[in-house]
C-alpha cells in the first residue's frame, strides 16, 4: 500500500493551508486535506470527510492535462458531499499547455489511481476531467482498457510508447465541460492568415477573422459564408501540412539525420488554444451555439427540461494574439506535437451552429470522443451553457458506448462552472450554478446501483 508522506520544510509550510480541516462550500460536512506525494513531480491533495459515509468508499480522482489542480472547486465539492478526492497535478503542471505532453500526464494519471486503489476503505474509483482534464481522463481509461491497440493502431498520427502498457482502469468516467482534445483546441485555434510558419507578424488580411472587413465586430461578429468557406480551407491546408512537416522531422530524427538526436523545437504561430486565440465561434456567438439534438437542461429553480439547448454565451477573445510568440504561438516538440495536438481533419472541414465536418477523431488518442468509444464503465458528460466548450458533451455522448451513459447542460454556467453574470439578462437569472453543477454530479455518482450496492428490497435471490 502507498503511505502519505510528510513534506519536508519548508515545503511544508507553503502546503499547510491545504493540510488544515476545511467546510465544503455547498454543504456543512466538514473535511480534511492531506498532502501527498505521488511521485516526483506530482504532488496531490487527498480531501475526505471527517465523518466517513457510504460515500466514502467513493474515491474521485480530479487531475487537469496540464493545470494545477490542487485546489480545483471539485476538491472541496465533492468531499464536501461525502466522497473520498484526490486532487493532483501532473509533471506538465508547472510549465503550462505549450509542454503538455499525453504520454507523460498518463503515466502520472496512473499513479493517482494507483493510489486510491491501494486507499482502505475505497471500493470504486472515478475519473473526473475537466477541460483538458476530461482529454487526459478519457484517453487514460480507454488504454487501461483496451491497452496499446488503443493508442498506436494504424489510424494514429503518433503512436503511443509502451511505457503505457498496463494503466489500471478506473470504475467511472465524468467529463465535465471536457473540451474535444488538445489538437481540436489547436485546430480551432489555428489562424490561416499567417504566411510563413517562421513568423507571426505576416499576416494575410484576406484571411484575418480580425478584420472588419471579412465581418469582424467587437460587439458581435458575424461572419458571412464566404469568408467562413475561405477561412476553414486555409485552416484544413495549413493543419495538414503542419502535421506532415512534423512527420517528415520525425523521420529524419529517427533515421540520425535530425538537428537533436531525439526530438526537435516546433513553433507553430498563431495556434495557442490559451487565452486569446482565432476560433471564430467565440467572436461570432451564432456559431456552435445550440445541440443538435433536446438534452436535460438544468436551471437554477431546480427544474430539468429536456430540449435543444442554446449557449447563452456573449463574444470573447476580441484581440489576436498571432504576433505573440509566448501568448500565441504553440512552441513544443515535433514528438509532442504528434502525439498531442495533431488531429487530420478533410477538405470539408468546418463547423456551423451546431456540428463539425470533416474531422478524423481517430486519428488523436487524446480525442474524448474518439477515446469513449472505447469505454465501458459508467460514463457522464456534462456542458456548461456559458462557454463554448459545453458543445463538446454532446459530441462525445454521441461517440461514447458505454451501456450507462448520462448527459447534462447547466444553464448559464461558465467553464469554470461559475455563474456568467454577463451572460444573465437579469441579476440572479442562473442562480448558483456551480451548486446545480455538483448537487448533479452528487446525485450521478450515488445513484444505487451504479457505484454504491443497491440496497436490499428483502426479496430472497438465489
Amino acid at each position: 500500500m502507498k503511505t502519505r508522506r510528510m513534506v519536508p520544510a519548508p515545503a511544508f509550510v507553503l502546503l499547510l493551508s491545504l493540510c488544515s480541516i476545511s467546510t465544503s462550500l455547498a454543504q456543512p460536512q466538514e473535511t480534511k486535506s492531506t498532502f501527498v506525494w505521488l511521485g516526483r513531480g506530482v504532488p496531490g491533495v487527498l480531501y475526505e470527510p471527517l465523518t466517513p459515509g457510504e460515500k466514502s468508499h467513493i474515491g474521485v480522482f480530479v487531475m487537469h492535462a496540464a493545470g494545477d489542480y490542487l485546489r480545483f472547486h471539485a476538491c472541496t465539492e465533492l468531499s464536501g458531499r461525502g466522497y473520498r478526492v484526490l486532487c493532483a497535478n501532473n509533471s506538465s503542471s508547472k510549465s503550462g499547455p505549450n509542454d503538455s505532453s499525453t504520454d507523460r500526464g498518463l503515466l502520472d494519471a496512473r499513479l493517482g489511481v494507483t493510489y486510491l486503489r491501494n486507499l482502505p476503505g475505497i471500493r470504486k474509483v472515478v475519473l473526473f476531467g475537466h477541460s483538458g482534464g476530461g482529454v487526459l481522463m478519457s484517453s487514460y481509461q480507454n488504454i487501461a482498457e483496451n491497452g496499446l491497440p488503443a493508442c498506436q493502431g494504424p489510424e494514429k498520427i503518433g503512436k503511443c510508447p509502451d511505457s503505457l502498457a498496463g494503466l489500471p482502469p478506473a470504475d467511472g468516467l465524468m467529463l465535465v465541460d471536457s473540451n474535444w482534445g488538445q489538437g481540436a483546441m489547436m485546430l480551432f485555434s489555428l489562424d490561416p492568415a499567417v504566411v510563413s510558419e517562421d513568423n507571426g507578424l505576416a499576416l494575410n488580411p484576406e484571411l484575418d477573422l480580425f478584420n472588419p472587413r471579412n465581418g469582424f465586430d467587437a460587439r458581435g461578429s458575424r461572419y458571412p459564408d464566404e469568408f467562413l468557406r475561405r477561412f476553414f480551407a486555409a485552416v484544413a491546408r495549413r493543419n495538414n501540412q503542419l502535421i506532415q512537416t512534423a512527420l517528415d522531422r520525425l523521420e529524419m530524427i529517427d533515421a540520425g539525420r535530425g538537428r537533436y538526436r531525439d526530438d526537435e523545437p516546433f513553433v507553430v504561430p498563431g495556434a495557442s488554444f490559451v487565452g486569446s486565440n482565432n476560433r471564430l465561434f467565440s467572436q461570432d456567438v451564432r456559431l456552435l451555439s445550440h445541440t443538435r439534438r433536446a438534452w436535460p437542461l438544468l436551471r437554477a429553480d431546480g427544474s430539468v427540461v429536456t430540449q435543444v439547448v442554446h449557449s447563452v454565451r456573449v463574444p470573447e477573445n476580441l484581440t489576436s494574439n498571432t504576433a505573440s510568440l509566448e501568448g500565441g504561438a504553440l512552441t513544443t516538440t515535433v514528438r509532442r506535437f504528434l502525439n498531442t495536438f495533431a488531429l487530420k481533419v478533410g477538405d470539408d472541414y468546418g463547423f456551423d451552429a451546431d456540428s463539425f465536418r470533416g474531422i478524423e477523431w481517430a486519428s488523436s488518442y487524446s480525442s474524448p470522443p474518439s477515446s469513449v468509444e472505447g469505454v465501458r464503465v459508467p460514463l457522464l458528460a456534462m456542458g456548461m451553457t456559458g462557454h463554448w466548450e459545453f458543445l463538446a458533451a454532446e459530441t462525445i455522448y454521441e461517440h461514447a458506448r458505454s451501456a450507462d451513459k448520462s448527459i447534462a447542460f447547466v444553464e448559464g454556467a461558465t467553464h469554470g462552472y461559475r455563474t456568467c453574470t454577463a451572460c444573465e439578462e437579469r441579476p440572479g437569472q442562473f442562480g448558483d450554478t456551480l451548486k446545480t453543477t455538483y448537487d448533479y454530479v452528487d446525485a450521478w455518482l450515488s445513484k444505487e446501483g451504479r457505484f454504491l450496492a443497491a440496497k436490499a428490497s428483502g426479496t430472497v435471490r438465489p
